[in-house]
């Protein structure tokens, strides 16, 4: 199924919740909607569900006109964050839920419930927990549980609501390759809400940043990670070393000292300078664009994260990088620092 959204508008009194947004999913894609807490990923997902109605724009499912038709007309299949599952019911029977309350005339037959359940139990893995009720399960059990149950229904679509919000790290990681793997079986057209950067680039095809109620990128994992098209993606995206500096004549400075980069088409005035912690490189005192003084050195597997006081320029501003063991700093040591990869923006963007 394809699913596409135009000119969605919705409104909270004076909050614009989603400001002209316009999506367009492919048949068979997992797609995440990247954003912070506000930035509308989650009221786009339940308008797109029939959860919640837009106060402007159109919603498409494979070409026809969702918002005539309820969330039960839609057959979508909806994840939420804190699984709902039904407390008094075993897992087998939170699953087999939504197949027993279809309408009759579409209603199956309780032997092809029972085996359609069975299928999937066996497809998430917990088979044999099938007579356990939900208090009885782990995080990772109940949110696998809860997304059989979102199966049952065979959905023309699969949503998920920050499915792995309320678990553990190493669940989640565990959680979200397994997913991946799971998608990779069914095919279903997937759409999942995240803030954590890393759960979408490890899980999506396509992520679609968003910010204030509007996408602000959308791209392969690779494209918005590498290329950020916008200040707020390369911000929130990975993490970055941010230093104000002002571009002048195709020169880039630094507190009024010349730095040793080229401002890549970037337009004269204040502007952002944007480098990931592992991309700035280390050398000599004296070598590279900037020059300071090791703060403090932690070592973690195969990197070491410092704090360096940058010198010269206005105030003493501190950042963080990330640079591996095979050369190890000393606090104290004075060291010069040169971008790999950067990207210059408008200090408003």
């Amino acid at each position: 199924m394809t699913i596409e959204v135009k000119n969605i508008v919705k409104k909270f009194g004076a909050f614009a919740a989603l400001d002209n947004v316009d999506l367009k999913v492919g048949k068979g894609e997992l797609l995440a909607l990247l954003g912070p807490s506000g930035s509308g990923k989650t009221t786009l997902l339940r308008i797109i569900a029939g959860l919640d109605w837009p106060d402007a724009g159109e919603v498409r499912i494979d070409g026809e006109d969702a918002l005539g038709h309820g969330a039960s007309e839609r057959h979508v299949g909806f994840v939420f964050q804190h699984y709902a599952l039904f407390r008094h019911m075993t897992v087998f029977e939170n699953v087999a839920f939504g197949l027993r309350v279809q309408p009759r005339a579409i209603r199956k037959d309780e032997a092809t419930i029972r085996a359609r359940v069975k299928e999937l139990l066996d497809l998430v893995q917990l088979d044999w927990l099938a007579n356990r009720y939900p208090s009885q399960l782990s995080g990772g059990q109940r949110q696998r549980i809860a997304l059989a149950r979102a199966l049952a229904i065979e959905p023309r679509i699969l949503l998920l609501d920050e499915p792995f919000g309320a678990l553990d790290a190493k669940v989640r990681k565990e959680l979200r390759q397994w997913l991946r793997s799971l998608h990779n079986e069914i095919h279903v057209t997937s759409i999942f809400v995240t803030h954590d950067q890393e759960e979408a680039l490890e899980v999506a095809n396509r992520v679609v940043v968003m910010d204030k109620g509007r996408i602000e990128q959308i791209g392969s994992p690779g494209d918005v990670y590498d290329n950020p098209a916008t200040a707020f993606v390369h911000g929130f995206i990975g993490e970055s070393i941010v230093l104000p500096v002002e571009v002048t004549g195709g020169s880039v400075r630094l507190g009024g000292q010349p730095l040793n980069i080229a401002a890549d088409g970037a337009a004269s005035g204040a502007s952002k300078l944007f480098v990931r912690r592992h991309d700035m490189q280390i050398g000599p005192a004296g070598t590279g664009s900037l020059e300071g003084a090791v703060r403090h050195v932690r070592s973690f597997g195969p990197i070491q994260r410092a704090e360096i006081a940058l010198s010269g320029g206005e105030g003493r501003t501190v950042i963080e990088i990330d640079a591996p063991r095979d050369r190890e700093l000393q606090a104290g040591e004075i060291i010069g620092l040169q971008p790999r990869r950067y990207r210059i923006f408008a200090a408003q963007d």
